[in-house]
This record gives structure tokens, sequence and C-alpha cells, in this order.
């Protein structure tokens, strides 16, 4: 029977990795839940995990190489999200460590988020509902419909195309930028990244976070937007130039910002754009609804039970170097290859 260790604290549990999710682990494995009650790293996470065979790890987790160094026994780390920016793969290659990650069930919550984002921006509820619950009578003030606007999405990946979806089923047009976006629906063009800019009144950042992509909004990209514009980050807080993006709005060369990523803690915005008043935060929710919660732990969950069976599973970063779990597999039946 695999034994295995979840890495999330008593906080994050329930919300990423919730119960039926540990239920259908339980049938066929040994579960340890993280006894401490706070993020672990290094050498303490692998004293932590010790006697364990797999690690799922949550997205606060850093899985370095002082860790794999010091757990001689795991087969494999497994991300329950698609990021695995906090894993480091070489440094798992390199002791034969199996690394996975999960697929993207939250594009229709993240989606979906983004479109909140903008009816706010162009509508004001935020500041109404502060003014209101402040004892204030909230100002009148005119709103914009997004139907006839231009939505410019950057990144056309599963999330993209959701909100490309969404955006079209409201009337808006689409733009969208991206090197290597496949087949285009009807309707949307794909245009260079400084001419998106300059189109668009909705800037949705839904880019990869990779070398090539970090800063890439930064104070020319700011400044080739429409100042009326609003600019949203949904992708990672490193491809926003924060300080950029504080000058922009001060000197009105956008109207305002959403984000629910950042350079703070666990990803999340940072207190001096998260409190202005032309800017909505959120703290890092994009994935956090039950289908898409579920749907990534469950299919975590599958992977684990693939490995059970002596099997490599699907979205494996790593495979052929996983060198103890072929070892694994290769002993429990000398005469079968390890599948892929």
């Amino acid at each position: 029977m695999l034994r295995i260790f979840l890495t999330h604290t008593p906080d994050s549990l329930p919300l990423l990795f919730p119960p039926n999710a540990r239920a259908k682990l339980q049938e066929q494995c040994e579960l340890v839940i993280n006894p401490t009650g706070k993020v672990l790293a290094g050498a303490e996470l692998a004293r932590a995990a010790a006697g364990c065979d797999l690690v799922i790890a949550d997205r606060q987790t850093p899985v370095d190489r002082a860790f794999f160094d010091a757990a001689p026994d795991v087969l494999a780390v497994m991300r329950c999200a698609v990021d695995i920016s906090t894993i480091d793969v070489d440094a798992a290659t390199a002791n034969g460590v199996l690394v996975t990650r999960s697929i993207p069930t939250f594009a229709t919550s993240v989606s979906e988020l983004a479109l909140g984002f903008m009816i706010d921006g162009a509508r004001g509820i935020s500041h109404s509902v502060a003014a209101y619950r402040s004892g204030k009578l909230p100002a009148l003030g005119m709103g914009q419909q997004l139907a006839g606007k231009t939505l410019g999405i950057c990144g056309f990946g599963v999330i993209g195309r959701q909100l490309a979806t969404l955006g079209q089923a409201l009337g808006m047009t689409v733009v969208i930028t991206d090197p290597a976006p496949g087949s285009l629906p009807d309707g949307i063009g794909n245009v260079a990244f400084d001419v998106l800019l300059g189109m668009a009144d909705f800037v949705v950042c839904l880019a990869p976070s990779i070398p090539e992509t970090a800063g890439m909004f930064n104070a020319r990209a700011f400044a080739a937007m429409k100042s009326d514009a609003m600019f949203i980050n949904l992708a990672r807080g490193e491809l926003v130039d924060e300080d950029a993006l504080i000058q922009a709005l001060d000197a009105g060369q956008i109207a305002c910002a959403a984000m629910d990523v950042g350079s703070a803690h666990d990803q999340r915005p940072p207190s001096r754009l998260a409190t202005r008043n032309d800017v909505i935060a959120t703290p890092h929710i994009g994935g956090q609804t039950p289908q898409a919660s579920e749907g990534q732990a469950m299919h975590v969950a599958s992977q684990v039970l693939k490995i059970a069976k002596n099997e490599i599973p699907d979205n494996a970063v790593n495979a052929d170097a996983a060198t103890r779990l072929h070892a694994r597999i290769s002993s429990s039946n000398p005469n079968s290859r390890s599948t892929t």
C-alpha cells in the first residue's frame, strides 16, 4: 500500500484537496496529513514525509533540492496544479524522482472571475458597496457596458479560450496575442502585443510565466494602453512590473486595474496595490471553486492510483528520469515494462 504525504496546512487542505479526493485515495492508500500546521520546506519537509512513497504538494510548499537530497525513499512529487514552478524539477530528475502536474480544471472558474472584474471595473460596484458599508451615500457616476467594447487577451490557452467565448457572448470584440494560438474561433484575431494594447478596453494577462514573459507588462506596455482602459492580471505576479503599474495608475495612463495575483505571499496582490481605490484585488482565488478544486484533486488521485498499479501516470514531467519508480515497477514484475 502506498503511503502519501499531503503538504497542505489545515487551512488549505479542505480548499485545495477536498474530502472526496482524500476519500478516493484512502480506498487504496495510507494518507499522512502535514502534522505541523505550517508550510514545510527542505530537510524539514523530508523529515515530515519520512516513510512516504509519494508527496502531494500544495501551492505554498517549495519542494527544493534540499528536500530531494534528504528524501531517498520518495518515488514522486505530485503538484495539485498545472504550475510546477515551486518544484525543483532538475533536482528531482537528478535524484530519480518523478514529478507530475494536474490538469487545468479551473478554466471556467478563472474566466468567470475575469468577467466579474470587468463588470466591477466598468460599473464601479465595489466603490458603491464600500461607500454604503461605511455609512456614506455613493456618488452617481456614469458606467460603461461591456457590449461593444474590445477585450484583449494576452495568452490564448484554456482560460483565454473560455474568456473569449464569454466576451463574445456579451457582444464584445475579442482580440488575442499569442505566438502559437492554435486554431482561432470565428471573429477572433491574433495581433501583435503592442497592437492589442492600443486596441483593447480591457487587457487581460493570461500568459504563461516563462523567462520570456517576465515583466512583459512594464512602463512601455502601460503607456501603449488607452487612458480609459482596465488592466487585469490573472496569470502570475512576475509578469507585471508592479512599480510601473503604480506609476501608470498615478499618471492616469490607464483607468484602473484588477488582480488576483501579485508579488506578495502565496502569489497574492501586494498591499501597496490592493489597497488603492483604483485597484480591485482578490487573494489568489481564481481556482477556488468546488468544481475547479475538486477536479484537480481528483485528477491527482487518479494519477496516484496509476502509480499504485505500477504505471507511469499521465501529465508526468520527467517520466524517463524517474528511476526510482521504474525500479519499483521492474521489481514488481521483472518481465514487464513501464507504461507511459
